[in-house]
């Protein structure tokens, strides 16, 4: 069985590799700057209390880089459905926080917009609105 590189040749294709290449970036800098993560979330540690850094590095880093790679290596519409589907999914959240808990700030009004883009370019590829 030999191994190619499935690089991107349509349009979409490339949106959705862009995707994927921004979750995989998230993911490196949540596992190898987790404190710079925590902070950006405005989550704190506790002294002698690591739990968030592993946290952080596990749930939040080895899942992005996991499914980030996933999309680009296996380079098939439904598993950039899943990537699309899964930040669509965390805007979902994004949007029932602010509504409950009061959190319609502008901090918040950014990242919603960046899962949004994050959701809109895979999810545009693998239901063929961008061929």
């Amino acid at each position: 069985m030999n191994f190619a590189f499935p690089w991107p040749y349509s349009q979409g294709e490339w949106l959705a590799w862009g995707a994927a290449a921004f979750t995989i970036l998230l993911g490196f800098v949540a596992m190898f700057a987790p404190r710079l993560t925590l902070r950006a979330l405005r989550l704190a540690t506790m002294e002698g209390r690591p739990d968030p850094l592993m946290a952080s590095r596990a749930q939040l880093g080895g899942f992005y880089i996991g499914v980030g790679l996933s999309a680009i290596l296996f380079a098939q519409p439904l598993i950039y459905l899943t990537l699309g589907l899964s930040w669509a999914f965390a805007a979902f959240g994004c949007l029932v926080s602010m509504m409950s808990d009061r959190g319609s700030t502008l901090r918040n009004w950014l990242g919603l917009v960046l899962m949004l883009v994050l959701a809109a370019l895979p999810l545009a590829f693998a239901l063929g609105f961008v061929p």
